[in-house]
């Protein structure tokens, strides 16, 4: 399954994609969308605009099966802060449905403790965290980079915790699924055959070739 985690921002939103079928999550790309600030584009609703293309591209180029974005957080310090991040999360949001790929929104705090054990993790230590899963040489940088590949990684982790629950029903159903008992021949006729009970097969899904990445300012991993 692929996963992608997006950290949306008005000024850099960062991206991160990773593949999660296997025991241990592989980084297929990773990076940031930067949007044009200044007199260029002097509007929240051009750099909205700038965000939603380039977002809308990096969906249909990776072809995610599932993507993870950070829900929205205020702080009573800092309230203009999360309209400005609501804008940006509106249009993250927009371009996943328009697909029609499943969204994930995951606490800041599920986030951190997902990839460091504790909710009340630093920015430093999420990023030692995701650097060590993914065996970076150096820390992921920008913080929005980091910021992406742990919400790809608490994805992966929820994704994973939800098949698992999905699974375990039918292991322990009291009406498991019953074959038919074998013929008995003549000569063991007095013995009691009971049926097979045999629980279901789940299934795997591959996930799809990496493909080739054609940006310069996606951050790839070594």
């Amino acid at each position: 399954m692929r996963v992608i985690g997006i950290d949306p921002g008005l000024r850099i939103t960062g991206y991160a994609c990773i593949d999660a079928d296997s025991r241990r999550p592989t980084l297929v790309e990773a990076g940031v969308i930067r949007l044009v600030s200044g007199s260029a584009l002097p509007s929240i609703s051009h750099r909205l605009e700038e965000l939603s293309r380039d977002l809308g591209a990096l969906l249909d180029r990776l072809q995610p099966h599932a993507v993870a974005v950070e829900g929205l957080f205020a702080h009573y310090k800092h309230p203009a802060t999360a309209v400005v991040m609501a804008h940006a999360r509106g249009v993250a949001l927009l371009a996943i449905h328009a697909r029609s790929l499943t969204l994930l929104e995951l606490k800041p705090a599920e986030i951190k403790k997902a990839v460091t054990g504790t909710g009340r993790a630093t920015k430093l230590q999420v990023q030692r965290a995701v650097q060590n899963v993914f065996s970076l040489p150096t820390l992921p940088e920008p913080p929005d980079v980091a910021d992406a590949l742990a919400i790809a990684l608490c994805a992966r982790e929820r994704l994973s915790n939800s098949a698992s629950r999905a699974f375990a029903p039918s292991m322990l159903s009291d009406q498991p699924r019953r074959f038919p008992a074998p013929k008995r021949s003549a000569s063991s006729a007095s013995r009691q055959t009971a049926p097979l009970q045999v629980p279901p097969v789940q299934g795997t899904k591959l996930a799809p070739a990496v493909k080739p990445a054609s940006r310069s300012r996606q951050a790839r991993s070594p």
